[in-house]
């Protein structure tokens, strides 16, 4: 199990940083289009859906990356009213009900990305782009993430994490009261 969990977290780390590398390519492109078209004045056919694809495609693969360092919206409003029990139990819930959305999209995505490729379907742009290329950061994205959560649950059954990465005795105010030392720094 420690080997799975290294795994997972090895792989989230690495489509991390080539989400990271997407998104600063995305910007290079965009600097590319202003240079071409408002100081060169040339037409720019391969730009936007280079940058469009680019962007999509960070926000697929580094999904597990942000699952894995708590990095996504959370509101543990809830969990922190909770006794230690009930907030393992709604976590581990709240994961296995995320973990079989992840499975269907991560199914119905690769059958997109399958008739893609096999139908040869391309961009309706000058471009005229293989879509089954970027369509491809769907399926592996999602496959990561599924990965991602596979090993979260692991974690918070063996006892590895905690539940929401609470403590198990964190109240509401302790909470606040560390979430807002946090924001402002060692401010007293």
């Amino acid at each position: 199990m420690d080997a799975y969990i290294r795994a997972v977290t090895f792989l989230s780390r690495i489509a991390g940083v080539f989400a990271a590398f997407l998104i600063g390519f995305g910007v290079l492109v965009i600097c590319d289009i202003v240079v071409e078209r408002y100081m060169l004045g040339l037409t720019t056919i391969w730009q936007i859906d280079v940058v469009t694809y680019s962007i999509v495609s960070a926000t697929f693969i580094g999904s597990a990356y942000v699952l894995m360092t708590r990095g996504h919206v959370n509101v543990e409003i809830l969990p922190l009213y909770l006794a230690p029990r009930a907030r393992f139990w709604l976590a581990l819930f709240t994961s296995l009900l995320a973990l079989s959305f992840c499975i269907v999209l991560w199914i119905l995505c690769t059958q997109f990305w399958h008739e893609a490729w096999t139908k040869n379907w391309r961009s309706n742009t000058v471009w005229r782009s293989r879509l089954w290329i970027p369509y491809l950061a769907m399926p592996v994205g999602l496959g990561l993430l599924v990965l991602q959560y596979i090993a979260d649950i692991l974690c918070l059954v063996t006892g590895r994490a905690q539940p929401f990465g609470l403590k198990p005795k964190e109240d509401a105010a302790e909470f606040a009261r560390a979430q807002a030392k946090q924001a402002l720094g060692d401010v007293p």
